[in-house]
């Protein structure tokens, strides 16, 4: 009997990675927009919500725990912020960014994807799909 082949080789690059597994999808509710990335049916991954009141943009991925920094990292940028537990029930942790920010552009133009790196958590690669400019565009306007 034939052995397997081996697995491939680790992706060196986060190019490479293959994507989180899930979805986007894009919803407006009272307080603005909400695009919400996961596996239907499950808790979201990563959230961008446009709090229309709060001319603010909050990004958040799922988890529990102190701050911590976590990187953005897209074709054109890395950037580092420092996220906070938001206190709900599933847990998140969550960043407030200005609408105007570049580093909003840059993840949803990145080609392809953008990965949201946390030490000591799964990195999560997740698609630069339309939903991303669609909250953006939601609280500038």
């Amino acid at each position: 009997m034939p052995l397997p082949p081996p697995p491939p080789p680790a992706a060196s690059d986060w190019r490479d990675v293959p994507l989180t597994p899930g979805d986007w999808v894009y919803r407006q509710d009272a307080r603005g927009s909400i695009a919400l990335y996961g596996v239907p049916g499950s808790d979201a991954l990563v959230t961008l919500r446009c709090d229309t009141a709060a001319r603010m943009v909050y990004l958040s991925r799922a988890g529990s725990g102190p701050a911590a920094p976590v990187t953005i990292r897209t074709t054109s940028t890395a950037r580092t912020l420092n996220f906070t537990p938001t206190g709900g029930n599933p847990p998140y942790l969550a960043v407030a960014i200005t609408p105007r920010d570049s580093l909003l552009d840059a993840m949803g133009f990145s080609r392809g994807r953008f990965t949201v790196e946390q030490s000591g958590v799964r990195t999560l690669v997740v698609p630069a799909w339309a939903e991303i400019e669609r909250v953006t565009e939601d609280c500038r306007g």
